[in-house]
This record gives C-alpha cells, structure tokens and sequence, in this order.
C-alpha cells in the first residue's frame, strides 16, 4: 500500500530542490567540461578535431538511445532508488574518464558517461513535477536550471584551470568526487516516491508488458505536441550554441583566451534570471512566460549570428543576453513539460523528453554544421542563415506551446524521513482540476 499523500514545509521544499540541482549540476558540468579541454586532449592523446569531436558528441548520441530503455522502465520502478543509481553509474564512468589510458578506452567512457548521466536530468524533472504543486513548479524549474548557469560560470574556467595545473584527468576525478558526495546527500534527503507505480488504473495485462507506460504515453496527441514542442525549441537553439566561439574567434575578433569572459558574463546573469523568470512564470502563467522569453530571444539569435568586428565589451554583453533568453526559455519550458503529463506517466513522458532533447541537439548541430563553411580568409560563411533557421523553429514553439494542456494536479506520495516533519498544508493540489494552459 502507497504512504499517505504528505505536504511538504517550505524549509524540506527547498532543501529538496537544492539535493536535485546538485545532482543536475553534476551531470551537466560533466558534459560541458569536455569543451574547453579539446586543446589539450589533441595534444596529450595525438588526436584530431574529428575524433575530439566524437569524444563530444558521444555524450549525447548514447544518451539519446539509452531514452528508450530508461522510458520503459522509468515508471516501473521507485523514484529515489532509480535516480540515485543511474547516478552511483554515471559517478563510476566520469571517474573510468579520469583514469582512461587510451583514446579508445576515453571514447567508451564518455559514451557510458552519457548512458547514465544524460537521463539524470529527465528524472530530476519527473521528481519535481511529483514534489512540487503547479502552482510553484515554474520556481522550482528555475532552481534547477540555475545549475545550468552554475556550471557554465564554474565549468569552463574551472577545467582549464585544473586541467592547466594537474592534466586533463583531473576535472573528471573531481566530478566523480562530487558526484560522490552528492550521492551520499541524495541517500539521506531525498524521499521515498511509490505513488506513480501501477495500480488499478492499467489492467493485469499491461501492467505486466514492459512497453505499457511508453505506447500509452506515445498515444496521447497531447504528449507527442509536447515532444515536437521539444525538439523545436532545441532546434531553436542547438544550431546556433556550438558554434558561438568558432564565429566569435573567426568573424568577431574575439582572441581564443577572452572566450572564458563570454561563458563567465552569461553564467553569472543566467544565475539570477533563471530563478525570476521561474516566478514569473508561476505568478503569469506558464506558457505567456515562455511566448514572452521566447520573443525576446528572437534579438540575441539574429544579433550573434550576424556580428560585425566588435571589441570584447559587445561580445560579452551580446553573449550575456543570448544566454539570458535563449536558454532562458527551458525554464517555463521544463514546468510545462512536467505538467503536460499525468503523474503515473510522467518517469516514462519525461525519459521520452530527454531522448527528444538528446536528438534535437544533435540534430540541430548538424543542421547547423551543413548550413556554414569557410572562406579562404578563416571567415564564416553561413552562420547568419543559422540563426534565421533558430528564428523561425522558436517562432513554431510560440504556436505549439498554447496546444500543450497541462495537468495541475500533483500527488506529493512519498515516505518522507522520520525527522522531517511537515508543518503546513498550503501547497496541497491533489485534487485540484486541469489548470488552464495560460
């Protein structure tokens, strides 16, 4: 029998969302130390750009094919012993990335890398959107995407720095380390979540089919607009992101060693608007916040991808909006994607999300790729077709997004610790209706 239905206080609120951002700054500053370190690794392993970037790239293709499998079972399974174990795995393969002899022996420990730890950030949504009523959801998205800006500030200039003094292996030795404790952490905040398993709702004959939760979920309309909701709004910004530095350093002017400024400016400014826009959200509506952020990074997506020569004090402040905005907009994104579903489903719908998000990246980096080249002079030429093709994906999303119904509805179904004791039942939701979608 599932444990009663359990409120939290604001002060176990926050403590949780912070143990979850931990777990998603982990996960994320592993796959962008790998950017910085690309000088490095060539020369230490005698590689070329190529396979640098396959080294990349892996991160995210196996996480993508490992979304299908975690959908399956993603609702199949408690929620804190799912997560904190695909976490102990990725832990376990950014230390194999530490210690990898080899380029071969590197490549394979990224790509287990990106097994585990490219669904952690899937799962930590599904357990904010079991945690948190609606009503506070685009607050709590905000936390969490802090730890983007988090490791945007910390990642690159940290890597370099370590990387500079103990080598290369250093950063992943350190992550691992982190992961580590941030494991111990989860063990003793995180609660118990059975509310989502399966009960009576599904028969004895679905219940038993592996495949159950994910061609139910696939067969809701609603779910597959969220999902190409999804895939747009990567589209609307993975084309453009990877390339940002190449454009800056080719086109712009921007000397190689100032480049740390761009991700550090961004980071910093991204670290305080993440969380207003998620209240703003909460407080205007989910999906008026997203058209509103959406819009506005329409400027920063023509402004970097058409850039003249501009000296450093531009650059910084065009890639600080872009950053702002354009990234800016997962944040009401990630609140509507957790409520587009209902809780029963929400493991399998978001692991679902996460293969979306996986794919769409690197699709769209491709996209991006195909559509630039370069002159005889080092020029990129393309680029500001780019950013019309990011322009126009965004404009689809602020279609889609009004299509989206969302659930407001939210069973907070967990065994909480002994000595955590709730003290208000303000945040109570479930029973409430469907909330309107605007």
């Amino acid at each position: 029998m599932n444990p009663p239905l359990i409120p939290l206080d604001p002060v176990r609120e926050k403590v949780l969302l912070l143990t979850l951002a931990g777990i998603q700054f982990a996960h994320i500053l592993d796959f962008m130390v790998m950017m910085p370190l690309g000088p490095i690794l060539m020369q230490e392993l005698a590689i070329d750009a190529h396979q640098f970037g396959l080294l990349v790239s892996a991160y995210t293709f196996t996480a993508a094919l490992a979304g299908i499998p975690i959908a399956i079972i993603a609702d199949r399974f408690e929620r804190k012993r799912l997560l904190l174990s695909m976490f102990a795995l990725f832990a376990l393969a950014t230390l194999a990335c530490g210690l990898a002899p080899s380029y071969a022996t590197l490549l394979l420990a990224r790509s287990l890398a990106g097994v585990f730890g490219g669904m952690l950030g899937s799962m930590v949504h599904t357990m904010v959107g079991d945690l948190i009523p609606f009503e506070r959801r685009g607050r709590a998205s905000g936390t969490i995407m802090a730890a983007f800006s988090l490791s945007t500030v910390a990642g690159v200039p940290l890597s370099l720095f370590l990387a500079n003094l103990w080598g290369w292996r250093m950063p992943f030795i350190l992550i691992a380390a982190l992961a580590a404790v941030l494991l111990l952490l989860g063990l003793k905040q995180l609660p118990v979540m059975r509310g989502h398993l399966p009960s009576a709702v599904l028969s004895d004959a679905e219940r038993a089919h592996p495949l159950a939760a994910m061609v139910e979920t696939l067969k809701n309309a609603n779910h597959r607009r969220a999902l190409a909701f999804m895939m747009l709004l990567m589209l609307g910004g993975f084309t453009v992101i990877p390339y940002i530095t190449i454009y800056a350093t080719a086109n712009v002017g921007i000397r190689q060693e100032d480049i740390p400024y761009l991700y550090l400016a961004g980071g910093c400014a991204t670290f305080f608007t993440s969380r207003w826009i998620g209240r703003l959200a909460d407080k205007h509506g989910k999906v008026r916040v997203y058209r509103w952020v959406a819009l506005g990074a329409l400027v920063p997506l023509f402004v970097q991808t058409h850039l003249p020569p501009v000296p450093l004090l531009v650059m910084v402040a065009c890639a600080t909006l872009f950053f702002i905005f354009v990234p800016g907009r997962m944040v009401p994104a990630m609140a509507i994607m957790t409520s587009a579903v209902e809780p029963r489903l929400r493991g399998t719908f978001l692991s679902l999300n996460g293969t979306a998000q996986n794919l769409g990246c690197g699709i769209a980096t491709y996209l991006g790729g195909l559509m630039m080249t370069q002159d005889a002079a080092g020029k990129v030429v393309g680029y500001g077709n780019v950013g019309f093709l990011a322009m126009g994906a965004t404009l689809l999303t602020i279609y889609l997004v009004g299509r989206i119904h969302m659930h407001a509805a939210v069973p907070i179904n967990a065994a909480v610790p002994a000595d955590a004791v709730p003290i208000n039942t303000a945040g109570r939701t479930d029973a409430v209706p469907p909330a309107p979608t605007s």
